[in-house]
């Protein structure tokens, strides 16, 4: 389970992240929404210790991150994509997690598989695809069967078939008890798979409700991006020229 209770980051004099509560329950998926520069990256980074938050709390199982034994059992993390030393192979890359976790090497072959990549295991990593390279990344997280499993946008760079296998590495995970915390763009995985939804804006919390009460609140043949929209009118900063600020 992860646990956040009212974090709050600034740089300088922009505000990233304000009084940011929510919780992410073992057994399901949480969602993580919101436009670009909501304040989702910021908050994943101050979950995984990356970044200190100025006010709050996270809990991850019940404590805070640094207390946690076996860390990288308890959560593994796949926040960055392009992290990869691309001089590595995927065995080698995988290998050295392991080794920096207490993992045994072992476990790096089953995981391989598990993401589709034992035929590329020793190919570096600078020649992988962006696809290959979200593959890999999830590999990293799935190391050592951590309890809790948090990733931003997996989907990202899959192709279809990619996207499905995903989804049900994801939900089978959930039923298995492990805790996910997913942010993500992809509205469509968001409706099939999600079982709370968490929107952020401006660095807020816009909405936090299950799945079915968050798209109770759209309309029309796709609710879920009806709802979304309307929750976050008003909160995006990139609109085009052209088009319709929310």
């Amino acid at each position: 389970m992860i646990q956040v209770s009212g974090i709050s980051k600034r740089f300088g004099d922009k505000v990233a992240v304000s009084e940011v509560s929510f919780d992410a329950a073992g057994g399901s998926i949480t969602y993580l929404l919101g436009p670009n520069g909501a304040g989702k990256s910021t908050t994943m980074r101050m979950i995984a210790g990356l970044t200190a938050p100025d006010a709050g709390t996270v809990r991850i199982n019940d404590r805070p991150l640094r207390e946690l034994t076996h860390t990288m059992r308890a959560v593994r993390f796949n926040l960055d994509t392009f992290a990869r030393n691309p001089r590595h192979t995927a065995k080698q890359h995988l290998t050295w997690q392991a080794r920096l976790g207490g993992i045994p090497v072992t476990d790096v072959e089953e995981v391989l598989a598990r993401v589709g990549l034992s035929e590329v295991k020793d190919r570096l990593v600078g020649r992988f695809s962006l696809g290959m390279l979200q593959r890999l990344g999830i590999a990293t997280a799935l190391l050592g069967d951590p309890e809790t499993i948090v990733l931003d946008e997996p989907d990202n760079g899959l192709d279809v078939d990619g996207i499905l296998w995903l989804r049900e590495l994801l939900t089978g995970l959930a039923r298995r008890g492990r805790t996910l915390l997913v942010a993500s763009h992809n509205l469509t995985e968001v409706d099939i798979t999600a079982d709370r939804i968490v929107i952020i804006g401006r660095g807020r919390i816009l909405s936090d409700a299950d799945r079915d009460e968050t798209v109770a609140l759209g309309s029309g043949p796709r609710p879920l991006e009806s709802a979304y929209l309307n929750i976050t009118r008003g909160s995006v900063e990139y609109a085009g020229a052209g088009e319709a600020k929310q």
